[in-house]
């Protein structure tokens, strides 16, 4: 990217941060245009996807507070055009409790693109298509004789 950024990825990359570093209530709402919508497609922990509003997306912040001990989002490529950003993203999370088969401390990964429009330099929608990298305990293969 050139050292020129466009305000917008500017501030899609301090919110992605934000989310990495847990933020919730006021400090991620700050990032949302009241009116904002949050579509994340069907994925392979949501497999109907979701739609919230900024009050959902506060709740399902302190939801993954819970549930992960660590995360974080490496975005790897940024373009803008006017109001519009798209983002493509690793996410990368560790369990702090089981999730169905998966034990506390299981790395998980989604390659991510994500699309955010902006008004008034707030996000006013991101439409979220996470794709998952297998969900199961990694099993571990012996090397017996060839």
């Amino acid at each position: 990217m050139s050292q020129q950024q466009h305000p917008n990825i500017d501030t899609a990359v301090r919110y992605h941060q934000a989310v990495s570093d847990f933020a919730t209530g006021e400090e991620l709402a700050a990032f949302f245009h009241p009116d904002a919508t949050h579509h994340e497609l069907p994925n392979a922990l949501f497999p109907d996807g979701n739609i919230r509003n900024v009050a959902d997306l506060c709740a399902a912040a302190e939801t993954g507070r819970a549930n992960l001990s660590a995360q974080s989002f490496d975005v790897v490529n940024a373009l803008a055009v006017g109001d519009q950003v798209a983002l493509e993203v690793l996410w990368t999370g560790t369990t702090a409790v089981p999730l169905g088969d998966l034990p506390a401390g299981h790395t998980l990964r989604a390659h991510i693109a994500a699309f955010l429009e902006f008004r008034d330099g707030k996000i006013i929608a991101q439409r979220n298509y996470d794709c998952y990298e297998r969900l199961t305990p990694a099993v571990s293969r012996s090397s017996g004789p060839m």
